[in-house]
């Protein structure tokens, strides 16, 4: 990636006056630029992969597709765009069923502008930001056992020390300085491990690995 470019960031977003107060809050930072401000999930849909934003911040609730199943599909076909779901407060199961479907975080509607910039500065850096109280939700439902157990996906010695430290919620250049490696390096390791074991993103790869390594116990 070229270190001089500004990261980009996609809307998506159905009330207009929140849509614009968002653009504003992006467009503030000499480091981030808005490419767009959709109004619902087809929309995105329809434009996301002729923009290709680094970063989405998706409205949870959304007229026609919601921005859960917008999620989804997003993280299927282009995995590599970061999302974090923009809600509020009391929408704690829908949160949990967006991250599960592959988003990497969340922001309350009602955060301030320095914290609507540091949580996409947080993900672009490979962290997720998230209330303790739905980490926990959500780490204690993956470390349910199922009858589905999962199959060892054959993940190498340093594969296993990379997710180790992503359960510990360590940031791309964490890990990087943890292992001796380039961060460079820990992005390659990561797309290798999100195909072993088919997920689109960190939070699904942490899950997903603390409940094998739950049932290996």
């Amino acid at each position: 990636m070229n270190r001089n470019r500004k990261s980009t960031v996609a809307i998506v977003e159905d009330n207009s006056a929140l849509g614009a107060s968002l653009r504003k809050v992006v467009e503030s930072s000499d480091q981030l630029q808005c490419v767009g401000v959709w109004t619902s999930g087809e929309e995105a849909l329809k434009k996301i992969d002729a923009f290709r934003p680094d970063v989405v911040l998706m409205d949870i609730n959304l007229p026609g597709i919601s921005g859960i199943e917008a999620t989804a599909r997003v993280k299927e076909y282009l995995p590599e765009i970061q999302i974090v779901m923009v809600t509020v407060y009391g929408d704690h199961d829908k949160i949990f069923a967006a991250l599960k479907a592959g988003a990497a975080g969340y922001l309350l509607k009602r955060s301030s502008p320095s914290e609507v910039r540091d949580a996409i500065q947080e993900v672009l850096t490979g962290g997720a930001p998230m209330s303790p109280e739905i980490a926990r939700r959500v780490v204690e439902t993956f470390r349910q056992p199922t009858r589905d157990a999962a199959q060892s996906p054959g993940l190498s010695p340093r594969e296993t020390e990379i997710l180790e430290a992503l359960c510990e919620g360590l940031a791309n250049k964490e890990i990087a300085s943890r292992l001796g490696i380039a961060p460079d390096t820990v992005r390659v390791h990561l797309r290798n491990i999100y195909e072993k074991l088919h997920v689109r993103s960190r939070t699904e790869a942490a899950l997903k690995y603390l409940k094998i390594r739950g049932q290996d116990g």
